[in-house]
């Protein structure tokens, strides 16, 4: 390993002295997020912190080491868990026995697509639209990253007006981590992100920006508070719909996984184990007392830039979470990472994801000399990008999720068109049945 810039692949071993810096990265790199949404909640971060953990090193069993992603909060969940908090007859509780179910409906969408298999996936989602939703996984994430970097005004992280100290910050952080990844040799190239945090943590100490104060309150050692969940049939209904944006959001993130480790994760592990991971570890979650989990964006931008794609570098992230949930000044210190500092992170991150979408148009070879391709990525781009969005219950339908959506509607009517057409072009003799998949489409 000489050169770190080669690829190290996922199921190579990395050396303990290098592998634990990169682990580290990884940490970092979905701490912010993660610990946001329970936050939001008002729970303690360390029970989210160790089923983080939990559920990463369950995901990377259950898909035989074959899939890398860290399993961190899901944001899908965050408006319908608040609106049963704000319900006086309901409470966290019941939103976690919300959670569980909806764990459960992940496992059985992995049961159906390990018996069905994964070709309507090429029907539904060909390249054409796959493309656009990928892309968009990073486009529509795009603004949280500005307003954590304070270029925008953002109330909800504290930015009500431009300050030129947050901005400096995500400047530096961000510089460091672009420059970083085309400058730097050996091993210090398969962490520009760790060195960008620390550069831009080092430039916000001067400027005068940190607040210690996590730290300071934070026990040394505490245990992670659990609670258990309670059942019900109204806050399961507000639940459930978000479950349909997680599972769309989990596709395309094992596909943009796929394209950027260079393998079919939908055939191999195979969709159905990654499903199952992703969907136990929620339940799991739920009983324990902490919020669902899905598959991280920002370590999948940490793969793409780094071009290390170790399942035991996730995994080691995923103990090192498990750790912090036990070590309370460890991860009061981590909360003291100014926000324009994670800003800067997943503002090129963010991008690097969105890029892997357009770089799927561009492996797949996609033809938009056809209109039907052309057709294809401009609605779903624009659906993605609109604002548009669609109730159902107490949860809005949009982003990706409605794009997906739309996507998968508008690309199985053309399948029935081309088959329709297909039927008509072909000369099929008298008694010989015909039949049509996705290699006829061509």
């Amino acid at each position: 390993m000489s050169e770190i810039r080669k690829v190290i692949q996922v199921e190579e071993r990395v050396p303990l002295a290098q592998g634990i810096p990169l682990s580290i990265q990884h940490l970092f790199a979905m701490f912010s997020a993660s610990v946001l949404v329970p936050a939001i909640f008002g729970l303690n971060p360390a029970i989210v912190l160790l089923m983080n953990g939990i559920g990463t090193l369950l995901f990377i069993v259950i898909t035989q080491g074959k899939a890398p992603a860290f399993l961190g909060s899901s944001f899908a969940f965050i408006s319908p868990t608040l609106l049963i908090m704000a319900n006086p007859d309901l409470g966290f509780e019941y939103a976690l026995g919300g959670f569980i179910i909806s764990g459960g409906l992940f496992c059985i969408a992995a049961i159906i697509i390990k018996f069905f298999g994964t070709k309507w996936i090429n029907i539904l989602l060909p390249p054409a639209a796959m493309g656009p939703v990928i892309a968009l996984i990073g486009l529509e994430l795009a603004g949280t990253a500005a307003g954590m970097g304070g270029l925008i005004l953002d109330p909800e992280n504290g930015y009500t007006e431009i300050d030129p100290r947050f901005v400096a910050v995500f400047i530096i952080t961000l510089g460091t981590a672009v420059f970083g990844s085309v400058l730097f040799r050996k091993f210090f190239a398969a962490i520009p992100i760790l060195i960008a945090i620390i550069v831009g943590y080092t430039a916000s100490y001067f400027i005068g920006i940190i607040d210690f104060t996590p730290m300071k309150t934070a026990s040394m050692f505490a245990l992670p508070n659990f609670q258990s969940p309670a059942f019900n049939l109204s806050a399961i209904m507000i639940i459930l719909p978000a479950t349909l944006v997680v599972v769309s959001e989990h596709i395309g993130h094992q596909l943009v996984t796929g394209k950027i480790v260079g393998k079919d994760l939908i055939k191999e592990p195979g969709l159905h184990r990654t499903l199952l991971g992703d969907g136990l570890s929620t339940m799991l979650s739920g009983f324990c007392g902490s919020v669902p989990t899905t598959t991280y964006g920002e370590n999948i931008g940490v793969m793409a830039m780094t071009k290390v794609y170790s399942v035991y570098v996730i995994g080691g992230a995923g103990i090192f979470s498990i750790c912090l949930a036990f070590i309370g000044k460890v991860a009061g210190a981590i909360q003291t990472i100014p926000t324009p500092v994670m800003g800067g992170i997943s503002f090129l991150l963010y991008g690097m994801i969105a890029a892997s979408g357009l770089r799927l148009l561009v492996d797949e070879r996609v033809n938009y000399d056809r209109s039907r391709n052309l057709a294809l990525s401009s609605v779903v781009f624009v659906t993605g990008l609109s604002g548009a969005f669609i109730q159902i219950g107490e949860v809005q339908l949009k982003g990706m999720a409605l794009a997906t959506i739309v996507g998968m509607v508008l690309s199985l009517v053309f399948y029935v068109i081309d088959c329709l057409h297909l039927a008509n072009d072909m000369d099929v003799p008298d008694g010989q049945p015909q039949t049509f998949g996705p290699e006829n489409l061509k």
